[in-house]
């Protein structure tokens, strides 16, 4: 018996025994209990202890006491028996939850899931176990000690002011934004970003322009918001804009990764970002900007952003420091039109009020005393090193069934399939080989897609790439095998 058990009275002892038959369904609705008596002799205890026991059952409404007739359990209509509520729960599996339109398109999605587990070769994941812990402690600690309990009260929706300027100046010296404190918003993640931007500058049923292949978590964002989303092809400049500005329905927006487009790494021309400023001026559009993880940029000068280029006010800059720092971090942020400030904070107090301002002083302080840009070019430096040995081993043991397509920048390198292996099946290999891959098709709205996936690198060593690769070219050969074509 538990210790807790044993310290109770013996009357409330017999009566959460007999409460619980009733819950479990082993006494049912009118079954009638045992005299009091009756029971007292056969338990060996006093009758005065079933009397209390019993009392306190009808009491809480799980008896019921017939003068002349005993004691019955209750009926009770609210009540569902375990075997009633796997009943109910597979009629319910069966019909699916009445949720709102809204609710089902958010639930049929799927979400945006990361990888809670490190496995090689998820995309989008930063190195973290370089990353600097003790400095970041300390800032920490410097903030507490000044700050006092006074950051653990409830914080300014928009976001501390420190941060918001340490963020303006950052986008307008690395990113040539044009940026003021005022004008930022600090969020949680870049996915805030698009569900608020879908759900407060346009309406369901409303057309966005968005890039096909485009990232799955604003397209999974817009369709949410019940937003009619049309896909634009793409080629090695980026997006294709004539078919935007030769498109006769208005579009409330566009939606782009113009500085390193997710998933093929293309790089937006700046003759087409000028275009689609000018197009989104003339229709009193939108351009909402995903920039994503412009800080590692590996081959060239990194454009500057389409924001910076917008003298309209049309363009809200999304970024994230998830793909920067830690994913853990939990801080985003946009860069606003002067209008669509006060409107886009008040949104963000229906989602989640306001960051942690513990998280957002720390940062902040780790911008402004030079440690940010000091950690981006080592980790740039970094993965430039990875994504090299990474080029190396897939043409050297993945060749037979792979064709790199190496990017100029970013955390993940996407590969085109080249043999006769199901993109499927080959994802599937992987991750029985303890190995993720994103397929390419699932980011297409059309069929043109060519099958292949995404290898992310940034998080993994020279000699965990290896080791990888060497388990993945395994794997598709005795794919390739079982399917009697050997290699």
């Amino acid at each position: 018996m538990h210790p807790a058990h044993a310290a109770m009275p013996l009357h409330t002892r017999i009566q959460r025994a007999i409460r619980q038959l009733i819950v479990d369904g082993a006494l049912g609705p009118g079954k009638p209990l045992p005299a009091s008596r009756a029971l007292s002799k056969s338990l060996g205890v006093s009758r005065d202890t079933i009397e209390s026991a019993y009392a306190r059952l009808h009491a809480e409404g799980f008896i019921e006491r017939r003068v002349g007739s005993g004691s019955f359990v209750a009926e009770m209509p609210e009540f569902v028996s375990p075997q009633r509520r796997s009943a109910r729960e597979a009629l319910l599996r069966d019909q699916g939850p009445n949720l709102s339109k809204r609710g089902a398109a958010m639930f049929e999605s799927g979400g945006v899931r990361g990888s809670l587990g490190l496995r090689p070769f998820t995309h989008g994941v930063p190195e973290t176990r370089t990353f600097p812990l003790r400095l970041w402690e300390r800032l920490e600690r410097q903030v507490l000690r000044e700050t006092g309990t006074e950051s653990l009260l409830q914080g300014d929706p928009q976001g501390v002011e420190p941060l918001r300027r340490a963020i303006a100046d950052y986008v307008n010296l690395e990113r040539g934004a044009r940026a003021t404190a005022d004008r930022v918003l600090v969020l949680t993640s870049s996915q805030q970003a698009m569900t608020l931007c879908a759900n407060m500058l346009l309406d369901p049923g409303d057309r966005i322009f968005i890039e096909d292949p485009a990232y799955h978590g604003a397209r999974k964002a817009f369709d949410a918001a019940g937003l009619n989303c049309v896909p634009v092809r793409l080629d090695a400049q980026g997006i294709l804009v004539d078919q935007v500005m030769a498109d006769p329905q208005q579009a409330r927006a566009i939606f782009l990764t113009p500085s390193h487009q997710f998933p093929t790494g293309a790089t937006l021309a700046l003759d087409r970002r000028l275009a689609l400023i000018e197009w989104a001026a003339s229709r009193q559009s939108w351009i909402i900007e995903d920039d994503y993880d412009s800080e590692f940029h590996y081959a060239g000068k990194p454009t500057a952003c389409v924001q910076g280029l917008d003298p309209n006010d049309r363009t809200i800059y999304v970024g994230t420091f998830t793909k920067s720092l830690f994913p853990g971090l939990r801080i985003g942020y946009v860069v606003l039109p002067p209008a669509l400030v006060k409107p886009m904070t008040v949104a963000r107090t229906l989602l989640d009020g306001h960051t942690a301002t513990i998280s957002q002083l720390t940062l902040a302080r780790f911008m402004e005393n030079g440690h940010f840009g000091a950690y981006v070019r080592t980790m740039r430096g970094l993965y430039a090193e990875r994504l090299e040995v990474l080029v190396k081993l897939v043409r050297t043991h993945l060749s037979d069934f792979v064709e790199p397509r190496v990017p100029i920048g970013g955390l993940q390198m996407p590969c085109v399939l080249t043999c006769d292996i199901e993109e499927r099946d080959a994802i599937h290999a992987a991750r029985r080989a303890g190995i993720d891959l994103m397929g390419l098709s699932a980011l297409h709205a059309t069929e043109q897609a060519k099958p292949g996936f995404l290898m992310g690198f940034a998080a993994y060593t020279p000699a965990e790439l290896e080791v990888a690769i060497l388990k993945l070219a395994a794997a598709f050969k005795s794919l390739r095998k079982q399917s009697g074509k050997v290699v």
